[in-house]
């Protein structure tokens, strides 16, 4: 009996301890080449977490691994608003298609804190329009505290009143009492800022009670730099004039240092910082030096600054997600291999492309562009390579059966193996290759060994995509101007600016 009591109490354990949110709804209205994806708000690579197709009738069912309790953005036709999950949830959520995601109706398990979320947001927009901020940052420090530490008040008098209506969990009500301290951290930042440009003097300093009243608002310090990027963006500014000195003596002469290691360098003087903060300050810094098209020296910097700077497991893991999603596979290692199915239903191997260089084509049926745009360019491409090098072309829609029909229409008279990827974007190739909805269609190069040869690209137009075709292969292709309208409306080089990796909008 006692063994069996053990098993009862391991498994509820486990159970307790699920990441996993279950996630479906309706969305009325909605076309079935639309997509959502939940990303983790508070994240430092903010890539989607799970990309959810819809049907015909806007029905949609999917599921995904929360690293954490706390808030994650729902991305939708391109507009995106916040979400509180927690591991272990199920979600159903319903809206509209003309609203939706800046209005929805949640049932289930994540009611009560959601219900709480857009109560309270609904307050600070209603009351934000009633504050004249430009009246209360050109007053005396003295009267500008006294008005700061009222809204504070009014603020967190209606968070304690939503939260007996609703009565949330105890992570958001924290949540959210810490998101007010950072909003009038703000408010501070900017008053000293405004103040000092009025002054006209580089030197001024505000008085002891302000500084006191700071202090008071940052007691959850490395919560907050955890849980609110907009805390990491306050800490920023306040390092910025120190940081600007400390990189103008140490970039003298210097041309080919990058932001990342300057910073880097800069933080390990800063005893007064915890290094969690240093961590997540130094990841917010790193991934704007992530970006396509990166020199790969460039590249091998940021993953050092990674391993030797960074201390917290899954902000490496995190960064290093990102890396491969924007750059790519590392050129010259080994192409992962990965379970891929043929239409007949044969397991399909990369390795089978040994001794001849191949493309791997990502694609998938619910971008439209790739019909319109990319293919016609792939079909020049492929003719004029095919005798040196073979295409795989990998489909990553959510269904073999949605394969089968995409592959047999969009590829049609295309030379090349057709395949796909079991899961779609949840597939093991995705994963291993960082392949994401904003990044298709998606093109990697592996020369005749297994090894990768180029960084991924989503552009067939780019130079660079076919000087290294050229050789791969031994051939020339004919040199022609690059056409502009090749490249993806809505990509662009920027993952920052993704729709599917964004930095959640304040709730202010």
């Amino acid at each position: 009996m006692k063994k069996y009591l053990l098993l009862f109490i391991i498994t509820a354990f486990v159970m307790s301890c699920s990441k996993k949110v279950e996630v479906k709804g309706k969305i009325t209205g909605s076309s079935p080449l639309e997509r959502i994806e939940f990303v983790e708000a508070s994240g430092v690579a903010t890539l989607p977490l799970a990309n959810i197709g819809l049907d015909k009738n806007g029905n949609f069912t999917g599921s995904f691994e929360a690293p954490k309790d706390g808030m994650y953005v729902i991305n939708y036709a391109g507009k995106q608003n916040l979400i509180y999950l927690e591991g272990g949830q199920k979600l159903n959520i319903s809206g509209n298609s003309m609203t939706f995601p800046n209005e929805f109706v949640v049932t289930g398990d994540a009611k009560k804190n959601n219900d709480f979320l857009q109560a309270s947001q609904k307050f600070l927009g209603e009351y934000g329009s009633k504050i004249n901020i430009q009246q209360l940052m050109s007053g005396d420090e003295k009267t500008f505290l006294k008005g700061a530490q009222k809204i504070e008040a009014d603020i967190n008098k209606n968070v304690e009143d939503v939260a007996q209506k609703n009565n949330p969990s105890k992570g958001i009500l924290e949540w959210k009492k810490n998101d007010v301290k950072v909003t009038i951290l703000n408010l501070l930042a900017n008053y000293e800022m405004t103040q000092r440009q009025m002054s006209g003097n580089p030197s001024f300093k505000v008085s002891k009670a302000f500084k006191d009243y700071e202090t008071k608002l940052e007691e959850n310090k490395d919560l907050m730099v955890k849980t609110i990027p907009l805390y990491r963006q306050y800490l920023l500014v306040k390092l910025s004039p120190d940081f600007q000195k400390f990189a103008e003596a140490k970039t003298k002469g210097k041309t080919d240092v990058i932001t990342s290691e300057i910073f880097a360098q800069f933080l390990k003087d800063k005893k007064d910082i915890s290094q969690t903060a240093k961590d997540y300050l130094l990841a917010f810094v790193v991934a704007q030096d992530i970006h396509p098209g990166a020199p790969a020296k460039n590249t091998e910097k940021v993953k050092k600054i990674i391993d030797t700077d960074i201390t917290d497991a899954g902000i490496k893991a995190d960064l290093g997600k990102m890396q491969i999603a924007v750059n790519g596979l590392k050129v010259g290692e080994a192409a992962p291999e990965a379970s891929l199915v043929k239409a007949d239903g044969k397991s399909y191997q990369l390795a089978e492309n040994k001794g001849k260089p191949y493309m791997l084509f990502f694609y998938a049926s619910w971008n439209p562009y790739i019909s319109e745009g990319t293919v016609p360019v792939l079909k020049e491409v492929v003719n004029f390579y095919k005798s040196k090098m073979n295409f795989v072309f990998v489909n990553v829609d959510d269904t073999k059966d949605q394969f089968v029909k995409t592959s047999s229409a969009l590829l049609k008279g295309i030379p090349g193996t057709n395949v796909y990827a079991d899961k779609g974007l949840d597939s093991d190739i995705a994963k291993k290759y960082g392949v994401y909805g904003f990044k298709l269609p998606c093109f990697v190069i592996v020369d005749k060994d297994g090894k990768i040869a180029s960084r991924s690209f989503v552009n067939l137009g780019e130079q660079e995509v076919v000087t290294i075709l050229d050789k791969q292969t031994g051939l020339s292709a004919p040199r022609v101007q690059p056409n502009p309208q090749m490249m993806p409306p809505g990509i662009t080089v920027d993952p920052s600016a993704q729709p599917a990796n964004p930095q959640p909008a304040p709730t202010k």
